[in-house]
This record gives C-alpha cells, structure tokens and sequence, in this order.
C-alpha cells in the first residue's frame, strides 16, 4: 500500500531483518514530471476478473532464495527501466516478474477455482507487446507495456509532490 500513498514513482526495499519485513528498509522515490507522464502513456490497464470464491495462491509453494532474489532484482530493474523510459527493459522487468511467480506460487495463475485462462492471455500480451503482468494473483487486472495503443486498456494518472503536470 506504501507505493499507492506516495507520489511519483517508487521503489520500496524489504528486508525480513527490519521490521519483520513488513515496512520497506529503503525506499527510492522519482517525481520528475517527464517519468510520471511516460509511465501513464506506456502502461496501458486491463481488467481481467476478479479472484474467484476460495481461490488461495498458496497451494503449491516452490519457493527458495536463488527464486526469490530474481524476483527482488525484477522491481529493481523495473524502476530503472521507468527512470530511463526504455520500454523494453520495462516490458522484460515485468515478463520476468510474472516468470518468478508463475515459478514460485503456480497458483497465482493456475488455481482450480479460476475459470479464465490466465496464462494463455498473459502469454499473448507478453507476446504481442513488450511486456505484461498481472497485478496480483488470481487475475485482477493485467497491466501491458506498450509505446502503442492496447484495446480495451485505460490509463491512470501518477501523481506527484508539489509539481504541476506538464507535457512530457
């Protein structure tokens, strides 16, 4: 919930060791206008469905520390890539993202109790655009990157400290 109170784009750090892993030990924090206005136009939002009665993504658990890692080092070179609006790096931050998921807790796209196909869908956006992701388990909304329109997707709008909004 800490990256959807602050402003800007955001980078938020855990570590289990501070705080029981429950705040974030770092966070790194982006308001330039020319960022925020990029991210709103390359991240393209479809709603998919929301999670089915006793849907649990955590039946099978393949979870280790080599997995866990590739997954930390996805949010940061996700950060980066919006810093340096590189798309492609964008999109492959987050195929490799849900790559990690997908490894880690197999149920956050393949749970009996969901009837849509979320694989097959992720698998087409991230096959037709740079890269795509869902927004958590069990669908939800999936979020596209993309330098080009994606239909049926909307936008949302970031919003930044004590800056004014400006073309970027």
């Amino acid at each position: 919930m800490i990256g959807l109170i602050y402003p800007g784009m955001n980078r938020l750090d855990y570590d289990y060791a501070y705080k029981g892993g429950i705040f974030p030990k770092h966070i790194e924090s982006n308001n330039d206008p020319k960022v925020a206005r990029w991210v709103e136009k390359v991240i393209h939002v479809i709603a998919i469905t929301p999670r089915p009665d006793g849907y649990s993504p955590l039946g099978v658990k393949n979870l280790s520390p080599e997995w866990v890692e590739r997954l930390g080092q996805t949010g940061k070179d996700c950060y980066d890539a919006i810093v340096k609006r590189d798309v492609a790096a964008l999109g492959a931050s987050m195929n490799e993202c849900m790559l990690c998921w997908e490894t880690m807790l197999p149920h956050v796209v393949r749970h009996p109790t969901i009837k849509t196909d979320l694989v097959a869908l992720l698998r087409y956006y991230q096959t037709n655009y740079p890269g795509a992701m869902y927004s958590g388990c069990g669908g939800g909304y999936l979020y596209v990157a993309s330098e080009e329109p994606v239909p049926g997707a909307f936008h949302f709008q970031v919003r930044l400290v004590n800056k004014k909004r400006s073309e970027a």
